[in-house]
């Protein structure tokens, strides 16, 4: 009697698996399509980055306080610039070695955040 076998398993139920065990650093080639995604965002120094500005200070703070909400709700945490009225997130994800999904979702949150932000 022979053994049963088990069925190949798909692409993206292997991305799941992977990434269920902890965040994956993406291939340079998932990282361009992800890019595609958040058109305003770019790869810089081992992550990604977006510079948004404002109409003042009070309001680049808002925006900051609004992504730490998200961040700490996310467990994931950006390196934060504030220039007066400009503020600019990067992204990585330290656990995967590099940009990993996490990244691209709190980009994404991000500029959710930027186009609701109350004047």
């Amino acid at each position: 009697m022979s053994k049963p076998t088990t069925p190949a398993v798909g692409k993206k139920a292997k991305a799941a698996a992977r990434e269920a065990a902890g965040p994956v650093k993406f291939t340079p080639e998932e990282i361009q399509k992800n890019l595609e995604g958040v058109p305003e965002w770019s790869e810089a120094g081992g992550g990604i980055q977006r510079t948004y500005a404002f109409k003042d200070f009070v309001a680049s703070i808002k925006f900051v306080n609004s992504v730490a909400e998200a961040a700490e709700a996310a467990q994931h945490h950006p390196d934060i610039l504030i220039r007066w009225n400009k503020v600019t997130l990067t992204l990585t994800t330290h656990d995967a070695g590099g940009i990993s999904a996490k990244d691209f979702e709190l980009a994404r949150r991000a500029d959710e955040l930027a186009r609701v932000l109350p004047e």
